[in-house]
């Protein structure tokens, strides 16, 4: 343990040496702004309060945005070093592999975290000033908050995945466009188009909520508007949500990171310096 922490200092450090942390929570935050003060003029012909309607466009956010941020933080992870030569330096110290991407994913996910709470919670910060805000809404937000930082980690994940797999950081670099244009862009708009043929057959009713909540993007979407009824009346989801188990897309958020972890650990043990 001393060691993942050890590492995860400097990692950290590098992290707020490279003004990533600065970047990630001024991006979020100013778009939570945007969003919310676009919200104050649709909010009372919904019936529902500012913040219920900042969340529901901050999720959308979220999906787009913190898989980003998370790749970007991690796709170097391994490549970098590697092309440094600094990798091979450290594999020679008294520390296994499990351990360094322990460190790594460590640091990577405080500095995230600190990105969405302070980008997110500024927006509900003008949210309540302007009288928009209560406490539904406010337990909302802490939940999209929690949601964005479990998808966040499926996302660094995947970015040390990549990392292992290229060997150089330009390839790095694109195998992370690759995988976030496929998750997060691509994923949903075959779902559309599998929807619309289907035409309210078999598939949309019973297959799509379950192919919905196996992307950890989509289960951020679906986690986020069970926190209440006007989430689920702002966003139009209620149905997919309806369909599912619950708790099925608090699952799908928590395996990703953890089978994305160990594909990560399997993929850097097979590389060689």
């Amino acid at each position: 343990m001393s060691m993942i922490l050890a590492i995860a200092g400097v990692e950290f450090r590098i992290l707020r040496r490279n003004r990533w942390l600065v970047i990630a929570t001024a991006l979020l935050a100013v778009f939570a702004l945007a969003l919310t003060l676009a919200g104050a003029t649709t909010s009372g012909a919904l019936g529902v309060d500012l913040l219920t309607v900042s969340v529901a466009s901050m999720t959308t956010l979220a999906v787009y945005l913190v898989p980003l941020v998370a790749l970007l933080m991690s796709f170097e992870a391994i490549a970098g070093d590697a092309e440094r030569g600094s990798l091979a330096l450290v594999l020679t110290y008294p520390v296994s592999r499990g351990t360094l991407l322990l460190g790594k994913f460590s640091a990577h996910l405080a500095g995230l975290a600190i990105a969405v709470v302070m980008g997110f919670g500024v927006a509900g910060v003008l949210a309540f000033a302007l009288g928009g805000a209560g406490v539904d809404s406010g337990l909302a937000l802490v939940r999209l908050m929690a949601g964005s930082v479990l998808l966040g980690a499926a996302f660094l994940a995947f970015g040390y995945v990549v990392s292992s797999f290229s060997r150089s950081v330009a390839a790095a670099a694109g195998g992370a466009g690759f995988v976030w244009l496929i998750l997060v862009v691509l994923y949903d708009l075959v779902l559309l188009a599998l929807v619309v043929w289907d035409n309210g057959g078999t598939f949309s009713r019973q297959v799509f909520p379950w192919v919905l909540a196996a992307n950890p993007a989509d289960a951020l979407r679906l986690f986020s508007v069970t926190a209440s009824a006007d989430q689920a009346l702002v966003s139009g989801m209620g149905s997919a949500v309806a369909a599912l188990p619950q708790g099925a897309a608090l699952v799908s958020l928590f395996a990703w990171p953890l089978v994305g972890l160990m594909l990560a650990r399997l993929v850097f043990g097979r590389r060689v310096p």
